[in-house]
């Protein structure tokens, strides 16, 4: 993928992997807007970094995003990627009675229709520039799912999903689209992560992953080699065994 040169957005920029990403395409000579619902932490991602740009938005509000898609057109006509990295992590409780399906909803609403929505806001948009990206951050539990994060494993295989199908849809465009999936990484996205021992360290994580994205022909599933074990879970007669240890060992 060219690293340089581009206008690029990040959703959920505020912090760990998407604050991360951002700074360091940033870096690399391109024009990024970092979008979130938090102002305050947009700012600081932003912070000193002329080119950066901050932007609100609730993915999980269809008319926010809307708004949204409208206005970043207007302010930034060049933008030619897009970083579908926002999304909630939340523990649920299924021998609750009665289950709070609060969580589920609100899961799916930001993690799935959030990126759908806002991809189909500005894919005619992306369509029209001459070198295009879409970028669908998952994970690696959208292979092996962890068990006390049911809908947030769902949801980001429903992403692995849309995001083949989106591929396969616009293969003859100019838009290329590619999955980043992650595995565990040192970030806030659930309470005591950040100093996890058994989570890849953020900035080893972001280190990988740009090796990736600096090849001309970046691969269209972009795995750090601790996510390649997940991915090949099923492939490799492995899953019911890789299932059990990442569930038994959970540290949450």
């Amino acid at each position: 993928m060219k690293t340089t040169g581009n206008t690029i957005l990040v959703t959920g920029g505020g912090s760990g992997i998407g604050r991360e990403l951002a700074r360091e395409f940033h870096a690399l000579g391109n024009t990024v807007i970092v979008a979130g619902r938090t102002a305050s932490s947009l700012e600081e991602t932003i912070a000193g970094r002329d080119g950066m740009h901050a932007r609100t938005l609730d993915v999980s509000d269809a008319a926010d995003i809307s708004r949204f898609a409208k206005a970043l057109i207007a302010d930034f006509p060049a933008l030619n990627v897009l970083f579908n990295n926002a999304g909630i992590m939340v523990k649920e409780d299924w021998l609750a009675d009665p289950v709070d399906l609060s969580v589920t909803e609100a899961t799916v609403t930001t993690n799935i229709l959030g990126p759908i929505r806002l991809t189909a806001a500005l894919l005619p948009h992306l369509r029209a520039q001459p070198l295009a990206r879409v970028v669908n951050v998952t994970s690696g539990l959208a292979y092996v799912p962890l068990a006390h994060a049911p809908a947030y494993s769902a949801s980001k295989a429903a992403l692995h999903a849309w995001t083949q199908s989106l591929r396969y849809q616009l293969r003859d465009t100019n838009v290329e689209v590619i999955e980043l999936a992650p595995p565990g990484v040192r970030t806030g996205i659930t309470p005591g992560q950040e100093t996890r021992e058994s989570y890849m360290p953020l900035e080893d994580f972001v280190a990988e992953t740009m090796e990736s994205f600096r090849i001309e022909d970046t691969p269209a599933e972009v795995c750090v080699q601790r996510a390649k074990m997940l991915r090949a879970a099923e492939a490799s007669g492995n899953f019911d065994q890789i299932f059990k240890g990442l569930n038994d060992g959970y540290e949450g």
